[in-house]
């Protein structure tokens, strides 16, 4: 499940994060011009200039007829983060207050419905 900015450089799509005129792109394995940053962990600073796209990535579903974000996977489950609006949905959904306003939980991934990625 992807949540976060993406770039296309070189014709190859990376989980990247954005820094002013810089983009820092991370892959897993090494590669020419990547210095691993921890095990398994490799990255490289190009200008922003040289990137073909940048896009937000989120990966968005519906779980108990409403509309969530999804955060994380483990196993069988999906952490999700409520987008409804709606604090005593939330509080019914026994979701916890994570933030003023913020609610998630951990929604059994075979409840869950309409997952789909969103590129903004």
């Amino acid at each position: 499940m992807r949540d976060g900015y993406v770039a296309r450089w070189r014709g190859q799509e990376y989980e990247v994060s954005p820094d002013g005129d810089e983009v820092r792109l991370y892959q897993v394995r090494p590669d020419e011009g990547f210095s691993e940053v921890r095990p398994g962990r490799f990255v490289r600073v190009v200008p922003v200039a040289e990137v073909e796209e940048l896009a937000y990535v989120r990966t968005t579903c519906r779980w108990k007829g409403e509309p969530f974000i999804v955060l994380a996977e483990h196993d069988t489950w999906l952490r999700v983060e409520y987008t409804g609006g709606r604090w005593p949905i939330a509080e019914a959904m026994g979701l916890e207050a994570f933030d003023f306003g913020v609610y998630q939980g951990w929604a059994p991934a075979a409840e869950v419905t309409d997952l789909r990625e969103q590129r903004a």
